[in-house]
């Protein structure tokens, strides 16, 4: 959520941070700030609410805070509301708008996180002649790790140290001190934080586009583990204060893949990723014609012996395990769960050893996903964790990963990402099916076939983009759109509503269709707008025959329909095609069990349309965060 970024070294540090938080926009915030630590031993900080230019304006483009070391911060409220005095940067001593840009204060940091017993630890502060300026969480943190320090008269890794033991909660805390120029130090419990050293430089980020212009060699810091940070080099300490090792990742993507490379919007860039995103995700789990998953340990062995299945996960993710749902049943007849995270770790956990759970997160940092795989390893279920992002926490945590190669993704609203989610999904299904011989080896070729194709037709979707341009123009006035289906199609429907709301904030909602009766097609009356999945053979006419029990109470329909999924209900779509109440999109015909990946893409599509042609910010919507890093 928050953006973090941190640098020292040789270049003028204010531009560095700038470009770094610039680059973690998407991560959503409404307020920014900077802190910078002069070689004159002063300490000059800004803030600002509202997008990042005013912050950059303030300081003349970094020009007014000189120095080579630095902090940097975007913040996303939660304790407190969006002003200048609750925007970290944050310190240790008094703060007062519009008193200047200097602080004395011996420490000044930012963070990400909550601290829950934030409340407690501000009543004994207050007892011990501290005085606070904002309602933040962020502000005691820092003052906690001034109180030790100079209570007991020592560094600031103890200090900090002291800091993590004290508190409850999550964070990623990073620390300037005003006697130690050059330094930076920081903490970090459940929420994400990567340093990266290149040639006299380091750089400290929540995420990595912040530092990728400058170096791809990174470290992930752990849990309770804290860093001291040099020009060019860094060292890290446990909760003990002993030093230890920490070994180097190299990041695999290119700077640009981080970039608009001339489209408008990243949405639109990622949704014609996708083909290519696809194609090396699968790619890369294929040898000699065959799926092979040897090198994240999923062998034939341990896929053979499982019992059941359960998937844990939040958001678009969460819809990715739904749709999967129906092929690993299908496929490889094993019972499979799909459980929100973010209900899973507050319920009785009913699995067993002989189960596995799937974890999928985009950024493998979605806190509540993170907890639900914790609470399972504790009671000994094997773990398998589908995750974009290389050495991130819930890849580091769990048994087994399986990565997905969309390259980075950032636009808030998730397309490429799920798509390769849904993906992987499905070869595991197909994968599972055949070490459990549910399928012969020519069955098992044609799914792998099946799904190679997908990336081509991938791309014929994408092609006809400018019939849903044409479309979204007019569902962009609606106040309330239905998204139906049912089976699989069902699963679609959920994404393609989330799609639709979160960048056009128009009230969307999906429904199994044959729920429809039972309540929700009281709220059906003239125009509103009707979309329906039809991918589905076996029961896309009775979805269809639910979508003209709509169009009699006045329902404008539109239809994603696969293939020959209709079969004589074909004949009835095109008789109303002419309609001006009427509109259908046609996708690639693929095998049912993984037509869903296609049906997707023009859903992800006309939300894009629907938002630009309501003029709104579709990349950054409003209130929402790329990766939801506290519950």
């Amino acid at each position: 959520m928050c953006g973090i970024v941190g640098y020292t070294g040789k270049r003028k540090a204010a531009g560095v941070l700038l470009h770094g938080l610039s680059m973690l926009e998407y991560r959503g915030y409404d307020s920014a700030g900077l802190a910078v630590l002069g070689e004159d031993g002063q300490i000059r900080m800004e803030k600002a609410t509202g997008k990042l230019y005013h912050l950059d304006k303030k300081t003349e483009h970094g020009e007014r805070l000189p120095g080579r070391s630095g902090i940097g911060h975007t913040r996303w409220a939660t304790h407190g509301e969006p002003n200048e005095k609750n925007a970290h940067p944050h310190v240790s001593g008094e703060w007062k708008q519009g008193a200047g840009n200097f602080t004395d204060s011996d420490v000044i940091g930012v963070h990400n996180g909550i601290i829950e017993n934030q409340t407690e630890l501000r009543e004994k502060l207050l007892r011990h002649g501290y005085t606070f300026y904002s309602d933040t969480d962020t502000e005691v943190a820092v003052k906690l790790v001034d109180y030790y320090l100079k209570k007991y008269q020592i560094g600031p890794i103890d200090a900090i140290n002291r800091m993590m033991v004290r508190v409850r909660g999550s964070y990623a805390l990073v620390l300037m001190f005003r006697d130690r120029p050059g330094e930076i130090y920081a903490a970090r419990k459940d929420s994400p934080m990567i340093i990266g050293v290149a040639d006299g430089e380091t750089f400290l980020a929540s995420d990595v586009p912040a530092i990728l212009d400058y170096t791809r060699t990174v470290y992930y810091i752990d849990n309770y583990q804290a860093a001291r940070i040099l020009p060019g080099e860094v060292h890290f300490f446990d909760l003990n204060g002993d030093e230890i090792s920490l070994s180097p990742v190299t990041i695999s993507w290119e700077p640009k893949a981080a970039e608009k490379n001339g489209y408008e919007h990243f949405m639109m860039k990622e949704i014609c990723e996708q083909p290519d995103a696809l194609r090396n995700t699968l790619t890369h789990y294929l040898k000699d014609g065959e799926l092979d998953f040897s090198q994240a340990g999923l062998d034939s062995g341990l896929l053979g012996g499982i019992r059941s299945v359960c998937i844990a996960a939040c958001g678009s993710a969460w819809h990715a395990g739904v749709a999967a749902r129906y092929a690993i049943e299908e496929l490889a007849e094993l019972p499979v769960r799909v459980e929100l995270a973010s209900e899973f770790r507050y319920r009785k956990l009913l699995l067993s050893p002989k189960d596995l759970l799937i974890v999928i997160s985009q950024s493998g940092e979605t806190a509540d996903t993170l907890e639900a795989l914790r609470i399972a390893k504790r009671k000994g279920i094997p773990t398998l964790a589908i995750v974009n992002v290389q050495g991130s926490g819930i890849a580091r945590e769990a048994d087994h990963v399986l990565y997905t190669l969309a390259g980075p993704e950032i636009a808030v609203a998730t397309t490429k990402a799920f798509s390769c989610q849904l993906l992987l999904m499905y070869a595991l299904a197909v994968q599972l099916a055949y070490v459990r011989n549910k399928i012969e080896k020519e069955r098992y070729l044609y799914y792998v076939h099946e799904l190679r194709h997908l990336p081509d037709k991938a791309a014929d979707c994408i092609s006809a983009k400018e019939k849903v341009q044409r479309l979204a123009a007019k569902l962009a006035g609606a106040n309330d759109v239905f998204f139906i289906g049912r089976g699989a199609d069902y699963a679609v429907s959920l994404e393609g509503s989330l799609k639709l709301k979160e960048i056009s904030y128009i009230h969307s909602e999906a429904y199994a269709a044959g729920e429809l009766k039972h309540g929700t097609i009281s709220l059906i009356e003239k125009g509103t707008p009707v979309i329906g999945i039809l991918t589905q053979s076996s029961v896309s006419e009775k979805t269809l025959s639910n979508m003209f029990e709509c169009k009699a109470r006045g329902a404008s329909l539109l239809a994603v329909v696969s293939g020959e999924a209709l079969s004589d209900g074909g004949a009835a779509l095109k008789e109303e095609d002419d309609a001006s109440e009427w509109r259908w999109i046609r996708v690639p015909e693929a095998d049912e069990l993984f037509a869903g990946l296609l049906a997707v893409i023009p859903l992800q599509l006309l939300g894009y349309y629907t938002s630009v042609s309501r003029g709104l910010d579709v990349d950054k919507p409003r209130n929402l965060a790329k990766s939801v890093t506290v519950e």
